[in-house]
């Protein structure tokens, strides 16, 4: 089994990745929003599961709020 040879124009362009804008939506969000401090705040109200189902981490519910 051979191996293929790349070429410098795909080198080159296998390293620049398009940003889609989910990505960028979701980067400019991990900047604006204070989630260390949100976290603070809400963590000793939050459920931590002793009985049941375990719940959804407090990091991606608050995402996942933010994002609705």
């Amino acid at each position: 089994m051979a191996l293929k040879q790349t070429s410098f124009s795909s080198a080159e362009f296998a390293a620049k990745k398009r940003i889609t804008r989910r990505e960028q939506f979701l980067a400019d969000m991990e900047q604006v929003v204070p989630w260390a401090e949100l976290e603070a705040v809400i963590a000793p109200v939050y459920p931590t599961g002793m009985r049941g189902r375990p719940p959804i981490g407090l990091s991606r519910m608050l995402r996942v709020y933010f994002l609705q």
